[in-house]
């Protein structure tokens, strides 16, 4: 079994607690206007790896995880390869080390089901508490992530819930409220981050010829940014 691979970033520190060995996973259902990776929607990629590369590569770096750190894998979306995320993460048990899933939670079956089992973590983007906006910027419903988490809190698995901040979208009281609901409702939620909308990826989209929706949109500022956090509860 292999798994189609974007990238490999060996420690990162924006994809779980601690310090991560990073696997961005080609292939995403969505087409979201704020995305920052489009070089990652095809399915296929160059850069095939089994789940067994995998671990070995991260088992180099396993001395810099502490208590905390270890594997991510992102994307793209894994959820669209369950099975390999699957066995990535039970080889990554047998190894001692943690597992991080960082997904927009918009499918759920019986093999992610599996996978999630597997899981030590989610990070979960919850793109906009509104479904018109989930339909109109997205490609799916609100309800798809609402599912993924309601089975999250089933189960228990440490839930770390993510927003991107767009200026004139989401970056408002009314928003960070509706998130504030969602996270009093599912006890498996133990943080919140809100992350500012940038555009670094508009060269992305130039080399890629195509254009990016929010390219209009401007970043948000650090006191927005602010403002919103110490809405947050």
């Amino acid at each position: 079994m292999t798994g189609h691979v974007h990238s490999i970033q060996s420690l990162g520190t924006l994809d779980g607690p601690g310090l991560r060995f990073v696997v961005f996973l080609q292939g995403c259902n969505l087409r979201c206007k704020c995305c920052h990776n489009p070089d990652t929607w095809d399915m296929q990629s160059e850069k095939q790896f089994t789940p067994q590369e995998i671990v070995e590569k991260a088992l180099h770096y396993k001395e810099y995880f502490g208590d905390k750190g270890g594997v991510t894998l992102s994307g793209g979306e894994p959820l669209l390869q369950p099975q390999f995320c699957y066995e990535t993460f039970k080889l990554c048990h047998a190894k001692g080390i943690n597992t991080c899933l960082d997904t927009s939670g918009n499918i759920l079956n019986d093999n992610i089901k599996k996978l999630l089992g597997e899981t030590d973590r989610v990070l979960l983007d919850i793109k906009y508490t509104e479904n018109d906006l989930y339909l109109e910027n997205v490609g799916c419903s609100l309800e798809k992530p609402l599912e993924f988490l309601y089975y999250l809190n089933e189960q228990k698995i440490p839930t770390t819930i993510r927003q991107v901040i767009i200026p004139t979208i989401n970056d408002n009281q009314n928003n960070i409220q509706k998130l504030n609901k969602i996270v009093e409702n599912h006890s498996c939620v133990d943080k919140v981050e809100l992350l500012p909308f940038k555009k670094i990826c508009q060269t992305k989209y130039d080399n890629m010829k195509i254009e990016f929706p929010f390219e209009h949109i401007p970043t948000p500022t650090k006191e927005m940014m602010n403002k919103l956090n110490e809405l947050l509860k």
